[in-house]
């Protein structure tokens, strides 16, 4: 019989619309989704997210992105 880990983590995520399709995309952890609304984008990423932890051992994403901020960048291009 599987043990079920009991863990509720908080997780960030950019949401924005490609096209067609709404992308979300965790800022912890490099895993992405994508679906038609800006929900089901979020709903595939939650899956995903569950999916990718399943097997790891309690890790503490806190820890490590304590002071994590979204910053803008502007660049110039040719």
């Amino acid at each position: 019989m599987k043990k079920i880990k009991n863990v509720y983590k908080k997780l960030s995520a950019l949401v924005w619309k490609e096209d067609e399709l709404y992308v979300a995309k965790s800022i912890e952890v490099e895993i992405a989704s994508q679906g038609k609304t800006k929900n089901e984008a979020l709903i595939n990423l939650k899956e995903a997210l569950e999916l990718y932890f399943e097997d790891e051992p309690n890790i503490n994403l806190g820890a490590s992105y304590k002071n994590l901020s979204l910053e803008k960048v502007s660049i110039q291009h040719a």
